[in-house]
């Protein structure tokens, strides 16, 4: 008969969770698909500056938020195209969450002081968030196209490949336009089948054709990529705040990084709207 004291340590160890597997061959698992290994030793700071680290992992984690929101975007538009719209807007949902995690980025850069950021601002060198990629697809797929934007990344084939072919791709908007008009809106040949490696321009058809989807059932399938699309729309916007924000505090009127005008560059271009029919047709929405 085994003593109570033995009892109580045999039902105490019943009680326990199974204990998961920890003896694996090589690597486990968990590395082989996230690769941790390999994200968490890509830090090579320039200074000596202890800030400098989470500029570093934060510029990061944004350039992998853009990766995957540029899946989403593609995702929607490749929905698009094939008339399936409620996959376009689960994409376009996803993405909504994905966005807000981005502009939470700017947390830990959000409170800079001039003093912090110019103690490794030099490490920097002509290192710049406008030379971005991947930012740069998410541009484009947003219909902000411009040539002139590949000029940086020639020194790197791969990527000035795949950002040569995005530019000449229709963007995000262009495949919603070409939706609105087999939907029946009356939209134009010249709007429809524009040259998609220019920036898009907003188009009176495009507005009326909006302003009668907002006119009309509000439970209908471009109603509801309408409001999809605005919400991405609204946090392109917050973002670009964000960054300026930042910008200021840490730098105030300071040229950019990278060569560019630094504040003013970035105001202007918090002051663009992204999908511009959207915004304006709702003044005229009945």
């Amino acid at each position: 008969m085994s003593h109570p004291a033995h009892q109580a340590d045999e039902a105490h160890e019943a009680e326990e969770p199974a204990t998961p597997h920890l003896d694996f061959q090589g690597t486990t698992p968990y590395e082989d698909y996230v690769r941790a290994d390999v994200l968490t030793h890509l830090q090579h700071t320039l200074s000596d500056d202890p800030g400098e680290m989470v500029f570093l992992v934060t510029t990061q984690v944004m350039e992998l938020w853009f990766t995957v929101v540029v899946h989403e975007w593609e995702t929607a538009a490749r929905a698009l195209r094939e008339d399936d719209v409620p996959a376009a807007v689960a994409a376009l949902k996803r993405s909504v969450r994905e966005l807000e995690a981005l502009n939470a980025s700017w947390k830990p850069l959000g409170q800079l002081t001039p003093a912090q950021f110019n103690s490794y601002r030099s490490a920097l060198g002509e290192g710049s968030g406008f030379q971005s990629a991947m930012y740069r697809r998410m541009e484009f797929l947003l219909g902000e196209k411009s040539a002139s934007m590949l000029v940086p990344h020639r020194g790197a084939p791969r990527v000035h490949a795949e950002l040569e072919k995005a530019l000449h791709q229709p963007s995000l908007y262009d495949e919603v336009v070409r939706l609105l008009a087999r939907r029946g809106h009356d939209i134009p040949d010249a709007v429809r089948d524009r040259d998609v490696s220019r920036r898009y321009e907003p188009s009176p058809a495009v507005e009326a054709a909006w302003t009668a989807v907002y006119s009309g059932d509000q439970n209908g399938e471009l109603a509801r990529l309408g409001e999809a699309l605005t919400d991405v729309a609204e946090l392109v916007w917050r973002w670009r705040n964000d960054h300026l924000v930042a910008t200021r505090r840490a730098m105030g009127a300071k040229p950019g990084t990278g060569g560019s005008a630094g504040v003013a560059w970035l105001e202007k271009r918090a002051q663009k709207n992204v999908f511009p029919e959207l915004w304006s047709s709702r003044t005229l929405a009945t």
